[in-house]
């Protein structure tokens, strides 16, 4: 069963026609339009964080020199 949280939003005038304007020609409601940009900022967030995870074991891994999938297979077996 899903469940919904109730929110007031108290937006400056100009920002609520704008998110007004902006749903209008997406086609929605103001409340989805909302939605979708707060479920796209938190995907923007997951995957700068994933990147940033990426890279830091990238420069492990290269400074190991483990450039290819062979060089992590060989490392690994290593005793």
């Amino acid at each position: 069963m899903a469940t919904a949280a109730k929110r007031q939003l108290a937006l400056p005038e100009a920002l609520s026609r704008d998110l007004n304007r902006l749903a209008r020609r997406r086609g929605k409601s103001p409340l989805a339009l909302l939605q979708d940009l707060i479920a796209e900022t938190k995907q923007n967030r997951f995957s700068q964080d994933y990147q940033a995870i990426q890279g830091y074991w990238t420069k492990k891994a290269k400074a190991k020199g483990i450039v290819t999938a062979r060089d992590l297979r060989r490392y690994l077996a290593k005793p």
